[in-house]
Protein backbone atom coordinates (compact mmCIF):
# COMPACT_ATOMS: atom_id res chain seq x y z
CA UNK A 1 0.00 0.00 0.00
CA UNK A 2 2.76 2.42 1.02
CA UNK A 3 4.77 1.97 -2.17
CA UNK A 4 1.68 2.75 -4.23
CA UNK A 5 1.53 6.17 -2.59
CA UNK A 6 4.96 7.26 -3.74
CA UNK A 7 3.49 9.05 -6.73
CA UNK A 8 1.73 11.53 -4.44
CA UNK A 9 2.49 15.21 -4.72
CA UNK A 10 4.60 16.16 -1.66
CA UNK A 11 2.01 18.73 -0.52
CA UNK A 12 -0.79 16.14 -0.74
CA UNK A 13 1.35 13.53 1.03
CA UNK A 14 2.07 16.02 3.83
CA UNK A 15 -1.67 16.73 4.23
CA UNK A 16 -2.52 13.00 4.39
CA UNK A 17 0.30 12.37 6.86
CA UNK A 18 -0.92 15.11 9.17
CA UNK A 19 -4.46 13.68 9.10
CA UNK A 20 -3.21 10.13 9.78
CA UNK A 21 -1.16 11.30 12.76
CA UNK A 22 -4.30 12.87 14.25
CA UNK A 23 -5.98 9.42 14.46
CA UNK A 24 -5.27 8.06 17.98
CA UNK A 25 -4.55 4.41 17.11
CA UNK A 26 -2.37 5.42 14.14
CA UNK A 27 -0.42 7.87 16.32
CA UNK A 28 0.00 5.20 19.00
CA UNK A 29 1.43 2.75 16.45
CA UNK A 30 3.78 5.42 15.03
CA UNK A 31 5.00 6.31 18.55
CA UNK A 32 5.61 2.61 19.23
CA UNK A 33 7.74 2.33 16.10
CA UNK A 34 9.62 5.53 17.00
CA UNK A 35 10.36 4.16 20.50
CA UNK A 36 11.98 1.07 19.00
CA UNK A 37 14.12 3.13 16.66
CA UNK A 38 15.06 5.52 19.48
CA UNK A 39 16.19 2.66 21.73
CA UNK A 40 18.52 1.41 19.01
CA UNK A 41 19.83 4.92 18.29
CA UNK A 42 20.59 5.55 21.96
CA UNK A 43 22.46 2.26 22.25
CA UNK A 44 24.62 3.29 19.31
CA UNK A 45 25.29 6.81 20.55
CA UNK A 46 25.92 5.92 24.22
CA UNK A 47 28.34 2.97 24.27
CA UNK A 48 30.08 4.38 27.39
CA UNK A 49 26.96 4.49 29.58
CA UNK A 50 27.57 2.81 32.92
CA UNK A 51 31.31 2.51 32.32
CA UNK A 52 32.26 6.16 32.71
CA UNK A 53 30.74 8.77 34.97
CA UNK A 54 28.22 11.15 33.40
CA UNK A 55 27.64 14.78 34.41
CA UNK A 56 24.32 16.60 34.43
CA UNK A 57 25.71 19.41 36.56
CA UNK A 58 29.12 20.82 37.45
CA UNK A 59 31.11 18.64 39.87
CA UNK A 60 31.41 20.19 43.31
CA UNK A 61 35.16 19.96 43.04
CA UNK A 62 37.01 20.03 39.76
CA UNK A 63 38.66 16.81 38.63
CA UNK A 64 42.42 16.70 38.15
CA UNK A 65 43.74 17.46 34.71
CA UNK A 66 45.49 14.10 34.54
CA UNK A 67 42.24 12.23 35.34
CA UNK A 68 40.46 14.06 32.56
CA UNK A 69 43.28 13.47 30.09
CA UNK A 70 43.44 9.78 30.98
CA UNK A 71 39.72 9.36 30.32
CA UNK A 72 40.06 11.15 26.98
CA UNK A 73 43.01 8.93 26.06
CA UNK A 74 40.80 5.92 26.62
CA UNK A 75 38.07 7.37 24.37
CA UNK A 76 40.65 8.10 21.70
CA UNK A 77 42.13 4.62 21.90
CA UNK A 78 38.73 3.02 21.34
CA UNK A 79 37.55 5.41 18.64
CA UNK A 80 40.73 5.65 16.57
CA UNK A 81 40.45 1.96 15.81
CA UNK A 82 37.22 2.64 13.94
CA UNK A 83 38.97 4.64 11.23
CA UNK A 84 42.72 3.99 11.40
CA UNK A 85 42.48 0.67 9.57
CA UNK A 86 40.42 2.06 6.68
CA UNK A 87 36.94 0.84 7.64
CA UNK A 88 35.31 4.25 7.12
CA UNK A 89 34.00 5.97 3.99
CA UNK A 90 35.33 9.54 3.94
CA UNK A 91 35.32 11.15 7.42
CA UNK A 92 39.11 10.92 7.99
CA UNK A 93 40.89 11.77 4.77
CA UNK A 94 44.57 11.57 5.75
CA UNK A 95 44.98 10.02 9.18
CA UNK A 96 48.75 9.53 9.17
CA UNK A 97 49.98 9.76 12.78
CA UNK A 98 52.93 12.04 11.97
CA UNK A 99 50.69 14.42 9.99
CA UNK A 100 48.12 14.54 12.80
CA UNK A 101 50.78 15.26 15.41
CA UNK A 102 52.18 18.05 13.24
CA UNK A 103 48.75 19.68 12.90
CA UNK A 104 48.12 19.30 16.63
CA UNK A 105 51.39 21.08 17.39
CA UNK A 106 50.50 23.88 14.96
CA UNK A 107 47.08 24.25 16.58
CA UNK A 108 48.60 24.36 20.08
CA UNK A 109 50.88 27.21 19.01
CA UNK A 110 47.88 29.18 17.72
CA UNK A 111 45.15 28.02 20.13
CA UNK A 112 44.43 31.52 21.45
CA UNK A 113 44.32 33.35 18.12
CA UNK A 114 41.08 34.70 16.70
CA UNK A 115 40.83 36.06 13.14
CA UNK A 116 38.08 38.42 14.31
CA UNK A 117 40.83 40.41 16.04
CA UNK A 118 43.17 40.84 13.10
CA UNK A 119 45.07 43.61 14.91
CA UNK A 120 46.08 41.21 17.69
CA UNK A 121 46.84 38.23 15.46
CA UNK A 122 48.07 39.43 12.06
CA UNK A 123 49.48 35.93 11.54
CA UNK A 124 45.89 34.65 11.24
CA UNK A 125 45.30 37.19 8.48
CA UNK A 126 48.42 35.98 6.67
CA UNK A 127 47.38 32.33 6.98
CA UNK A 128 43.86 32.87 5.64
CA UNK A 129 44.87 35.18 2.79
CA UNK A 130 47.44 32.65 1.59
CA UNK A 131 45.05 29.68 1.97
CA UNK A 132 42.63 31.53 -0.31
CA UNK A 133 45.34 32.50 -2.80
CA UNK A 134 46.77 28.97 -3.02
CA UNK A 135 43.33 27.43 -3.47
CA UNK A 136 42.36 30.01 -6.10
CA UNK A 137 45.57 29.34 -8.06
CA UNK A 138 44.92 25.60 -7.89
CA UNK A 139 41.37 26.07 -9.24
CA UNK A 140 42.27 28.18 -12.26
CA UNK A 141 42.16 31.57 -10.62
CA UNK A 142 45.35 32.75 -12.30
CA UNK A 143 44.01 31.78 -15.74
CA UNK A 144 41.28 34.45 -15.75
CA UNK A 145 41.38 38.22 -16.02
CA UNK A 146 39.22 38.77 -12.95
CA UNK A 147 40.57 39.09 -9.42
CA UNK A 148 39.56 35.73 -7.94
CA UNK A 149 39.16 36.11 -4.15
CA UNK A 150 37.41 34.41 -1.27
CA UNK A 151 37.08 33.61 2.41
CA UNK A 152 37.92 30.81 4.81
CA UNK A 153 34.84 29.23 6.38
CA UNK A 154 34.13 26.50 8.94
CA UNK A 155 33.29 23.84 6.35
CA UNK A 156 31.60 23.09 3.06
CA UNK A 157 28.12 23.83 4.37
CA UNK A 158 29.09 27.34 5.44
CA UNK A 159 30.92 27.95 2.16
CA UNK A 160 27.74 27.04 0.28
CA UNK A 161 25.54 29.11 2.59
CA UNK A 162 27.79 32.15 2.09
CA UNK A 163 27.72 31.82 -1.69
CA UNK A 164 23.94 31.43 -1.85
CA UNK A 165 23.44 34.44 0.44
CA UNK A 166 25.74 36.45 -1.82
CA UNK A 167 23.74 35.60 -4.93
CA UNK A 168 20.45 36.35 -3.17
CA UNK A 169 21.59 39.77 -1.99
CA UNK A 170 23.21 40.62 -5.31
CA UNK A 171 20.01 39.76 -7.21
CA UNK A 172 17.96 41.92 -4.87
CA UNK A 173 20.42 44.82 -5.01
CA UNK A 174 20.85 44.84 -8.79
CA UNK A 175 17.54 43.42 -10.14
CA UNK A 176 15.07 43.78 -7.24
CA UNK A 177 14.46 40.03 -7.19
CA UNK A 178 12.15 39.46 -4.21
CA UNK A 179 11.28 35.81 -4.88
CA UNK A 180 14.72 34.32 -5.50
CA UNK A 181 15.23 30.84 -6.90
CA UNK A 182 18.35 28.72 -7.23
CA UNK A 183 18.63 26.09 -9.93
CA UNK A 184 20.26 23.05 -8.33
CA UNK A 185 20.78 19.45 -9.52
CA UNK A 186 18.75 17.00 -7.45
CA UNK A 187 22.04 15.29 -6.54
CA UNK A 188 23.56 18.49 -5.10
CA UNK A 189 24.60 18.55 -1.45
CA UNK A 190 21.95 19.00 1.25
CA UNK A 191 23.66 22.28 2.20
CA UNK A 192 21.85 23.90 -0.71
CA UNK A 193 18.52 22.84 0.78
CA UNK A 194 19.68 24.29 4.09
CA UNK A 195 20.55 27.57 2.33
CA UNK A 196 17.11 27.52 0.75
CA UNK A 197 15.42 27.29 4.15
CA UNK A 198 17.77 29.69 5.96
CA UNK A 199 17.74 32.44 3.34
CA UNK A 200 14.28 32.13 1.81
CA UNK A 201 15.49 31.00 -1.61
CA UNK A 202 13.25 28.62 -3.53
CA UNK A 203 15.23 25.57 -4.59
CA UNK A 204 14.32 24.38 -8.08
CA UNK A 205 15.74 20.92 -8.73
CA UNK A 206 17.30 19.95 -12.03
CA UNK A 207 16.67 16.26 -12.76
CA UNK A 208 19.69 14.13 -13.61
CA UNK A 209 20.12 11.86 -16.62
CA UNK A 210 20.86 8.12 -16.61
CA UNK A 211 24.51 8.92 -15.86
CA UNK A 212 23.50 11.05 -12.85
CA UNK A 213 24.60 14.31 -14.46
CA UNK A 214 22.40 17.42 -14.40
CA UNK A 215 20.07 17.45 -17.40
CA UNK A 216 20.85 20.62 -19.35
CA UNK A 217 17.66 20.52 -21.42
CA UNK A 218 15.61 20.38 -18.24
CA UNK A 219 17.66 23.21 -16.72
CA UNK A 220 16.91 25.44 -19.71
CA UNK A 221 13.20 24.85 -19.17
CA UNK A 222 13.39 25.63 -15.45
CA UNK A 223 15.42 28.85 -15.44
CA UNK A 224 13.53 32.16 -15.23
CA UNK A 225 13.94 35.81 -14.22
CA UNK A 226 13.80 34.89 -10.51
CA UNK A 227 16.74 32.51 -10.83
CA UNK A 228 19.72 33.98 -9.01
CA UNK A 229 22.29 31.19 -9.52
CA UNK A 230 22.82 27.91 -11.35
CA UNK A 231 24.65 25.18 -9.42
CA UNK A 232 26.77 22.22 -10.48
CA UNK A 233 28.78 19.64 -8.51
CA UNK A 234 32.33 18.50 -9.18
CA UNK A 235 31.72 15.81 -8.13
CA UNK A 236 28.33 15.20 -6.50
CA UNK A 237 28.39 13.71 -3.02
CA UNK A 238 26.02 10.77 -3.66
CA UNK A 239 27.49 9.22 -6.82
CA UNK A 240 30.81 11.00 -7.38
CA UNK A 241 29.70 12.30 -10.78
CA UNK A 242 30.82 15.63 -12.25
CA UNK A 243 27.96 17.72 -13.63
CA UNK A 244 28.29 19.36 -17.09
CA UNK A 245 29.82 22.55 -15.70
CA UNK A 246 30.56 24.34 -19.04
CA UNK A 247 26.94 23.94 -20.15
CA UNK A 248 25.51 25.01 -16.79
CA UNK A 249 27.86 28.01 -16.66
CA UNK A 250 26.97 29.01 -20.23
CA UNK A 251 23.27 28.85 -19.35
CA UNK A 252 23.83 31.05 -16.30
CA UNK A 253 25.91 33.53 -18.27
CA UNK A 254 23.27 33.82 -20.99
CA UNK A 255 20.82 34.95 -18.31
CA UNK A 256 23.31 37.33 -16.71
CA UNK A 257 23.52 35.41 -13.43
CA UNK A 258 26.19 33.42 -11.62
CA UNK A 259 27.18 29.76 -11.61
CA UNK A 260 28.42 28.12 -8.42
CA UNK A 261 30.49 24.93 -8.59
CA UNK A 262 30.44 22.79 -5.47
CA UNK A 263 33.98 21.35 -5.33
CA UNK A 264 33.87 20.56 -1.63
CA UNK A 265 34.74 16.93 -2.40
CA UNK A 266 36.77 17.45 -5.54
CA UNK A 267 38.64 20.70 -5.05
CA UNK A 268 41.84 19.04 -3.85
CA UNK A 269 41.58 15.96 -6.10
CA UNK A 270 40.45 17.02 -9.58
CA UNK A 271 43.27 19.53 -10.32
CA UNK A 272 45.86 16.86 -9.56
CA UNK A 273 43.93 14.08 -11.31
CA UNK A 274 43.97 16.28 -14.42
CA UNK A 275 47.74 16.75 -14.16
CA UNK A 276 48.13 12.99 -13.75
CA UNK A 277 46.41 12.48 -17.10
CA UNK A 278 42.93 11.42 -15.98
CA UNK A 279 39.94 12.50 -18.04
CA UNK A 280 38.67 15.41 -15.95
CA UNK A 281 36.05 17.59 -17.64
CA UNK A 282 36.34 21.40 -17.26
CA UNK A 283 35.01 22.51 -13.90
CA UNK A 284 36.89 25.49 -12.43
CA UNK A 285 37.44 29.24 -13.08
CA UNK A 286 38.88 28.46 -16.50
CA UNK A 287 35.27 27.83 -17.56
CA UNK A 288 33.61 31.11 -18.66
CA UNK A 289 30.55 31.77 -16.53
CA UNK A 290 31.76 30.01 -13.38
CA UNK A 291 31.55 32.75 -10.78
CA UNK A 292 32.12 30.95 -7.46
CA UNK A 293 33.54 27.68 -6.13
CA UNK A 294 33.47 25.96 -2.74
CA UNK A 295 36.38 23.64 -1.86
CA UNK A 296 36.96 21.86 1.42
CA UNK A 297 40.47 22.09 2.78
CA UNK A 298 39.52 19.74 5.62
CA UNK A 299 38.72 16.88 3.24
CA UNK A 300 41.30 16.05 0.58
CA UNK A 301 43.26 19.18 1.49
CA UNK A 302 44.18 17.18 4.63
CA UNK A 303 43.74 20.07 7.06
CA UNK A 304 42.21 19.62 10.51
CA UNK A 305 38.41 19.48 10.58
CA UNK A 306 36.78 22.89 10.50
CA UNK A 307 38.00 24.75 7.41
CA UNK A 308 36.80 25.27 3.86
CA UNK A 309 37.27 27.92 1.19
CA UNK A 310 34.64 29.79 -0.80
CA UNK A 311 36.01 31.56 -3.86
CA UNK A 312 34.50 34.29 -6.06
CA UNK A 313 35.52 35.42 -9.51
CA UNK A 314 35.36 39.08 -8.42
CA UNK A 315 35.49 41.08 -5.17
CA UNK A 316 32.21 42.72 -6.29
CA UNK A 317 30.44 39.40 -5.73
CA UNK A 318 32.23 38.56 -2.49
CA UNK A 319 31.15 41.81 -0.86
CA UNK A 320 27.57 40.50 -0.69
CA UNK A 321 28.61 37.82 1.82
CA UNK A 322 30.12 40.39 4.21
CA UNK A 323 28.32 41.65 7.31
CA UNK A 324 28.81 45.16 8.67
CA UNK A 325 26.94 47.27 11.17
CA UNK A 326 27.59 50.92 12.00
CA UNK A 327 24.79 51.52 14.56
CA UNK A 328 25.72 49.10 17.37
CA UNK A 329 26.56 50.79 20.70
CA UNK A 330 29.36 48.24 21.05
CA UNK A 331 31.25 49.89 18.21
CA UNK A 332 31.74 49.37 14.51
CA UNK A 333 31.35 45.65 13.83
CA UNK A 334 32.07 43.54 10.79
CA UNK A 335 32.69 39.90 9.94
CA UNK A 336 33.31 38.27 6.55
CA UNK A 337 31.56 34.95 7.32
CA UNK A 338 28.63 33.70 9.40
CA UNK A 339 30.74 33.39 12.54
CA UNK A 340 32.13 36.21 14.63
CA UNK A 341 34.96 34.77 16.69
CA UNK A 342 36.70 31.86 14.99
CA UNK A 343 39.48 29.48 16.03
CA UNK A 344 42.62 30.85 14.45
CA UNK A 345 44.36 27.58 15.24
CA UNK A 346 42.30 25.84 12.56
CA UNK A 347 43.35 28.34 9.91
CA UNK A 348 46.96 27.96 11.00
CA UNK A 349 46.71 24.17 10.77
CA UNK A 350 45.14 24.44 7.32
CA UNK A 351 47.93 26.71 6.08
CA UNK A 352 50.56 24.42 7.57
CA UNK A 353 48.97 21.33 6.01
CA UNK A 354 48.91 22.84 2.52
CA UNK A 355 52.52 24.03 2.77
CA UNK A 356 53.85 20.76 4.21
CA UNK A 357 52.20 18.60 1.54
CA UNK A 358 52.81 20.80 -1.49
CA UNK A 359 51.85 20.02 -5.07
CA UNK A 360 53.97 16.88 -5.27
CA UNK A 361 52.39 15.52 -2.09
CA UNK A 362 48.87 16.14 -3.38
CA UNK A 363 49.76 14.51 -6.70
CA UNK A 364 51.06 11.42 -4.92
CA UNK A 365 48.03 11.19 -2.64
CA UNK A 366 45.63 11.59 -5.57
CA UNK A 367 47.38 8.84 -7.54
CA UNK A 368 47.11 6.45 -4.58
CA UNK A 369 43.43 7.23 -4.09
CA UNK A 370 42.53 6.82 -7.77
CA UNK A 371 44.46 3.54 -7.95
CA UNK A 372 42.56 2.22 -4.93
CA UNK A 373 39.25 3.40 -6.41
CA UNK A 374 39.98 1.53 -9.64
CA UNK A 375 40.64 -1.62 -7.63
CA UNK A 376 37.23 -1.25 -5.99
CA UNK A 377 35.47 -0.71 -9.33
CA UNK A 378 37.25 -3.72 -10.82
CA UNK A 379 36.31 -5.80 -7.79
CA UNK A 380 32.66 -4.74 -7.92
CA UNK A 381 32.56 -5.79 -11.58
CA UNK A 382 33.46 -9.30 -10.39
CA UNK A 383 30.38 -9.47 -8.12
CA UNK A 384 27.46 -9.98 -10.56
CA UNK A 385 24.81 -9.06 -7.96
CA UNK A 386 26.22 -5.51 -7.66
CA UNK A 387 26.76 -2.66 -10.10
CA UNK A 388 28.34 0.80 -9.97
CA UNK A 389 26.17 3.85 -10.62
CA UNK A 390 27.55 6.05 -13.39
CA UNK A 391 31.29 6.35 -14.04
CA UNK A 392 32.84 7.88 -10.90
CA UNK A 393 36.52 8.51 -10.23
CA UNK A 394 36.84 7.86 -6.48
CA UNK A 395 33.43 8.32 -4.78
CA UNK A 396 31.83 5.02 -5.76
CA UNK A 397 28.09 4.34 -5.35
CA UNK A 398 26.80 0.84 -5.97
CA UNK A 399 23.49 -0.99 -5.85
CA UNK A 400 21.89 -4.35 -6.62
CA UNK A 401 18.98 -5.26 -8.85
CA UNK A 402 18.46 -8.53 -6.97
CA UNK A 403 19.24 -7.85 -3.32
CA UNK A 404 18.28 -5.27 -0.69
CA UNK A 405 21.27 -2.94 -0.72
CA UNK A 406 20.45 -1.68 2.78
CA UNK A 407 20.71 -5.20 4.18
CA UNK A 408 24.13 -5.41 2.54
CA UNK A 409 25.05 -2.14 4.24
CA UNK A 410 23.83 -3.52 7.58
CA UNK A 411 25.94 -6.67 7.12
CA UNK A 412 29.00 -4.53 6.32
CA UNK A 413 28.33 -2.48 9.46
CA UNK A 414 28.48 -5.68 11.50
CA UNK A 415 31.84 -6.28 9.83
CA UNK A 416 32.89 -2.88 11.25
CA UNK A 417 32.61 -0.99 7.95
CA UNK A 418 31.10 2.48 8.11
CA UNK A 419 29.61 3.15 4.67
CA UNK A 420 27.23 5.88 3.52
CA UNK A 421 23.62 4.95 2.85
CA UNK A 422 21.92 6.83 0.03
CA UNK A 423 18.48 6.82 -1.54
CA UNK A 424 16.64 8.07 -4.61
CA UNK A 425 17.84 5.63 -5.92
CA UNK A 426 18.67 3.22 -3.12
CA UNK A 427 22.43 2.59 -2.97
CA UNK A 428 25.48 2.89 -0.75
CA UNK A 429 28.79 4.54 -1.46
CA UNK A 430 32.38 4.56 -0.36
CA UNK A 431 34.45 7.74 -0.63
CA UNK A 432 38.01 6.47 -1.06
CA UNK A 433 40.64 8.15 1.12
CA UNK A 434 44.30 7.61 1.96
CA UNK A 435 43.16 5.26 4.73
CA UNK A 436 41.95 2.85 2.03
CA UNK A 437 45.28 2.85 0.23
CA UNK A 438 46.93 0.89 3.04
CA UNK A 439 47.99 -2.63 2.12
CA UNK A 440 45.16 -5.16 2.24
CA UNK A 441 42.28 -2.73 2.91
CA UNK A 442 40.66 -2.97 -0.55
CA UNK A 443 41.03 -6.76 -0.60
CA UNK A 444 39.34 -6.96 2.79
CA UNK A 445 36.55 -4.63 1.64
CA UNK A 446 35.79 -6.69 -1.46
CA UNK A 447 35.99 -9.95 0.47
CA UNK A 448 33.54 -8.70 3.10
CA UNK A 449 31.26 -7.37 0.38
CA UNK A 450 31.20 -10.75 -1.34
CA UNK A 451 30.44 -12.37 2.01
CA UNK A 452 27.58 -9.89 2.53
CA UNK A 453 26.09 -10.74 -0.87
CA UNK A 454 26.37 -14.47 -0.18
CA UNK A 455 24.76 -14.08 3.24
CA UNK A 456 21.80 -12.02 2.00
CA UNK A 457 21.21 -14.50 -0.83
CA UNK A 458 21.22 -17.39 1.61
CA UNK A 459 19.09 -15.58 4.22
CA UNK A 460 16.16 -13.78 2.58
CA UNK A 461 14.44 -13.15 5.95
CA UNK A 462 15.02 -9.69 7.40
CA UNK A 463 14.56 -10.38 11.10
CA UNK A 464 18.29 -10.09 11.86
CA UNK A 465 18.55 -6.61 10.43
CA UNK A 466 19.37 -3.63 12.60
CA UNK A 467 21.26 -0.37 12.45
CA UNK A 468 20.22 2.05 9.73
CA UNK A 469 18.98 -0.59 7.26
CA UNK A 470 15.32 -0.39 8.41
CA UNK A 471 15.47 3.42 8.49
CA UNK A 472 16.79 3.68 4.93
CA UNK A 473 14.33 1.04 3.79
CA UNK A 474 11.51 3.10 5.27
CA UNK A 475 12.86 6.33 3.76
CA UNK A 476 12.94 4.81 0.28
CA UNK A 477 9.39 3.50 0.45
CA UNK A 478 7.40 6.00 2.50
CA UNK A 479 5.77 8.93 0.69
CA UNK A 480 5.45 10.66 4.08
CA UNK A 481 8.68 12.60 4.49
CA UNK A 482 7.62 13.96 7.88
CA UNK A 483 7.92 10.52 9.46
CA UNK A 484 11.49 10.21 8.27
CA UNK A 485 12.21 13.74 9.51
CA UNK A 486 10.77 12.71 12.88
CA UNK A 487 13.28 9.86 13.10
CA UNK A 488 16.16 12.15 12.16
CA UNK A 489 15.02 14.60 14.85
CA UNK A 490 14.94 11.74 17.35
CA UNK A 491 18.54 11.03 16.40
CA UNK A 492 19.56 14.65 16.96
CA UNK A 493 17.71 14.75 20.28
CA UNK A 494 19.57 11.60 21.35
CA UNK A 495 22.90 13.24 20.56
CA UNK A 496 22.28 15.89 23.21
CA UNK A 497 20.75 13.59 25.83
CA UNK A 498 23.03 12.75 28.78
Amino acid sequence: MVSKLNWLNPTVAKFIEKRLKSIPFVKAEIDKQYAGVLAEIQATLRPYTGEFETYESLPKKGRTKEEILEEMREFKKREDGRWEDGFVSGAVYHGDKEHIEFLNEVYALNSQSNPLHSDLWPSATKFEAEIIAMTATMLGGTKVEDEVCGSVSSGGTESILLAMKSYRDKAYDERWVTQPEMLVPETAHAAFDKASKFFGIKMVKIPVDKNFRADIKAAKNLINRNTIVVVGSAPSYPHGIIDPIPELAALAKSWGIGCHVDCCLGGFVLPFAEKLGYDVPPFDFRVPGVTSISADTHKYGYAAKGTSVVLYRTPELRRYQYYTTTEWPGGLYFSPTLAGSRPGGLSAACWASMLSIGEEGYMEATQKILNAAQQIKDGLAEIPELYVLGDPLWVIAFNSEKLDIYRIMDFMTKKHWNLNGLHKPACIHIAVTLRHTQEGVIDRFLQDLQEAVDFIKANPAKKEDGGMAPVYGMASSLPFRGMISDILELYMNAIYKV
